[in-house]
């Protein structure tokens, strides 16, 4: 039976960290979430924040999705200063037929997603200088400020009696016999009975402490800023040429996929590159003006799904790194508590225990 009331350790103060937080602590756990940097993150900032469960997928992968981005609008009623906006995704980043495919498939699985021509899509975004031929639009799809979203849940973990301490680094993870029992920083050892590692690239260094493998890879991405602009864009645009979105202030975010650039270790000139494709893309693009850009380590486990659970052979912790970050933490925040409280696994998390990576 799971301890009443216990004391979870959350590492990590980006997305997925404040979500667990949130839920842990609304449940009845005495948290404590410890962030090396500021609080919000390292990658969340830098995210894209596009709330999707889009193609290329299995259909049980879609399914955990579709129920985050549920989990995003149940969050966002309790919570109203999170604010998502729901502007619907028109995306054309794949080859006509593939499109075609992707609107047949995941409408048989419950998308609301559908095909549109010139036509329409001009209708849709009226700026776009060259409307695709053929684009599927998703209505229900959408975005959120990804730090402010962080520091949101992380303000509302604290209102229900978390604790939240940044700027101070885990140097590893405390281990008594099989078992780990909370963490060491430079200055002091932080005991819990179960800690949550949610600390994205450097999670399989914290890991390897207690001697659990985790690879991942953490591709860069870049995302060019504009400055504040009348509207330009009435939702998220995904074309092969640039992902942009422009958010309630006004600014236009772009990168060359959802996930940002490759700066190619240039990374003024790849934002100068982008940034001009914007203004090719947009009627009234040349108004826009550079803010600067921003470079996002993606967390992603090798085989390219999340890792959520409990790791084969090692009791005390829980792991929660993965890609799509924005898009699954309400549902990874709400399903770890759970397990973590009640004993319970959801079996939508059934393919995606670390476990899997004993091997």
């Amino acid at each position: 039976m799971a301890k009443q009331n216990p004391e979870i350790l959350v590492i990590g103060a980006g997305i997925i960290g404040a979500a667990a937080a949130h839920y842990l602590a609304r449940a009845g756990a005495r948290v404590t979430v410890i962030e090396g940097g500021s609080a919000g993150g390292i990658a969340t900032p830098a995210s894209f924040a596009w709330i999707n469960a889009s193609w290329g997928n299995p259909e049980v992968y879609f399914r955990l999705r579709r129920e985050a981005m549920a989990e995003w609008r149940r969050l966002a009623a309790q919570l109203p200063e999170l604010q998502p906006a729901w502007s619907g995704g028109l995306c054309w980043d794949l080859p006509a037929a593939k499109l075609e495919s992707y609107a047949r498939e995941h409408g048989a699985w419950g998308y609301g997603i559908s095909l549109v021509d010139r036509t329409e899509a001009r209708r849709m975004e009226p700026n776009l200088a060259d409307p695709p031929d053929i684009a599927v639009h998703v209505a229900e799809e959408g975005s959120v400020e990804p730090k402010e979203a962080a520091l949101t849940l992380l303000a509302a973990a604290e209102r229900a009696g978390a604790r939240i301490i940044a700027g101070r680094a885990v140097r590893g993870l405390l281990i008594r016999g099989d078992r780990v029992s909370g963490a060491r920083t430079d200055t002091e050892e932080i005991l819990a009975d179960e800690t949550v590692l949610a600390v994205g690239a450097a999670s399989p260094g914290l890991a390897a402490t207690a001697g659990v493998p985790l690879p991942i890879t953490i591709p860069p991405g870049l995302l060019v800023h504009s400055k504040p602009h009348a509207p330009l864009l009435n939702g998220l645009v995904l074309a092969p040429e640039l992902h942009m979105r422009q958010t309630a202030d006004g600014r236009v975010i772009a990168g060359a996929d959802f996930g940002g650039a490759d700066p190619r270790g240039d990374p003024d000139g790849t934002a100068c590159d982008v940034f001009q494709q914007i203004r090719a893309m947009l009627k009234g693009g040349e108004g826009l003006e550079i803010a600067g850009y921003s470079i996002g380590y993606r967390p992603t486990p090798a085989d390219g799904f999340p890792a959520i659970g409990r790791p084969k052979g090692c009791t005390g912790l829980y792991i929660a790194v993965m890609h799509s970050g924005i898009t699954l933490a309400p549902a990874v925040g709400r399903f770890a508590a759970e397990e973590m409280l009640q004993g319970r696994r959801d079996p939508l998390l059934g393919p995606y225990g670390p476990a899997r990576f004993a091997a």
